[in-house]
């Protein structure tokens, strides 16, 4: 059976496997040289791009974009709109060893919905990222992050603040690109108003 018919609207070079039992949503492109485990559920329109690693049992939800040289391990969840940049990592063992399995240890990581991961940043696993945050390219991230946080640095540190629109804030809250007006309704807690 050819990828097509398994997967009816969704593109999938031909250098590219998907394992079995696997669901992914019309109008997703798979790249080249990538490999989509088995028991992996893809969303509508997302676009992995070369050699992309995902699974196995990762949710994937619509419309996320994953760059090249990204694998993305059991335990990790996207949510919509997430965008993973070229090369980012998650890791899924907080203390892995090549001669100890540790598949019952995997930690959960849960990248929520709008969430931008830059270039090269590392999510260690066990944490949470909040709706429309963001990770510099570079990044450590070792603790949960705030909805909307501009995040920095090794480790990560809260710089800033983001909008939906991805652009950074400024004093006065308001974003630059589509004038919506944001609130600091506790230190580090940010809502769009």
């Amino acid at each position: 059976m050819t990828e097509q018919a398994r997967f009816p609207g969704v593109f999938i070079h031909e250098s590219s496997y998907v394992d079995d039992p696997c669901e992914i949503g019309e109008g997703t492109k798979i790249w080249h040289f990538s490999h989509i485990l088995g028991r992996v559920k893809i969303g509508t329109g997302c676009n992995f791009g070369q050699n992309v690693v995902v699974g196995p049992d990762v949710t994937i939800g619509n419309k996320c974009k994953v760059q090249n040289n990204v694998s993305i391990y059991a335990g990790v969840t996207l949510e919509d709109g997430v965008f993973c940049g070229p090369s980012c990592v998650f890791t899924n063992v907080n203390n892995p060893r090549a001669e100890i399995e540790r598949k019952s240890e995997y930690r959960k990581t849960v990248v929520k919905r709008g969430a931008t991961i830059g270039a090269n940043a590392t999510i260690v696993c066990g944490h949470d990222l909040g709706e429309y945050c963001f990770i510099a390219a570079g990044a450590v991230v070792s603790k949960d992050v705030a909805p909307y946080a501009l995040m920095a640095g090794v480790p990560a540190k809260r710089i800033g603040w983001m909008s939906k629109a991805g652009a950074r804030l400024g004093e006065d809250l308001v974003c630059p690109i589509e004038g919506t007006q944001y609130r600091e309704i506790a230190p580090g807690v940010l809502e769009e108003v």
